[in-house]
């Protein structure tokens, strides 16, 4: 046997390494891996899936315009969210939780009167792609906005905010 694997407890059976070490230590690991993930269900951060009250949407300059950032910013720039299943397991429901709060602080449709910049800011960050992350359009594909839907909202969200 080498020294090294001496030292580390590793027994070798004819200069293999015994299935049966790799087997219960692969058990272990998962063991450990199940009881951590079923203990941090218990953290409170990321399991308040409340929507407070919309207090003042923007006076929309039309219906295509709402809906295209109803489905492409309301779930996390709203009071709106639509809690997908996985907002519900942590350690997902944390950076879901972070992402709605985040959102929320920076522009939050639903209380559209503490919103102080324009529409041309708002343009500008929906032409260049910026929202939804890529992650958010991967899990949820209604949140894809083609580049046409893109310039559409862009002008709108113009058009709604002014410049």
């Amino acid at each position: 046997m080498l020294p090294a694997a001496q030292e580390a407890g590793v027994r070798y059976v004819g200069g293999a390494i015994s299935k049966g070490r790799i087997f219960w230590t692969v058990w272990k690991a998962v063991a450990v891996l199940a009881f951590v993930l079923a203990l941090i269900q218990k953290l409170p951060y990321g399991q308040d899936h409340t929507n407070p009250v919309v207090s003042e949407e923007p006076s929309w300059d039309s219906p295509r315009t709402r809906e295209l950032a109803a489905r492409a910013c309301f779930d996390c720039h709203s009071n709106q969210t639509s809690w997908p299943w996985y907002s519900e397991v942590a350690p997902a429901s944390w950076l879901v939780q972070r992402d709605v709060d985040a959102g929320r602080r920076r522009l939050n449709f639903s209380d559209w009167r503490e919103y102080a910049k324009g529409g041309a800011e708002l343009a500008r960050i929906v032409r260049e792609g910026v929202g939804p992350p890529w992650f958010y359009r991967l899990l949820q594909p209604g949140a894809r906005l083609t580049p046409a839907e893109r310039d559409e909202l862009a002008r709108g969200l113009l058009a709604t905010a002014g410049p």
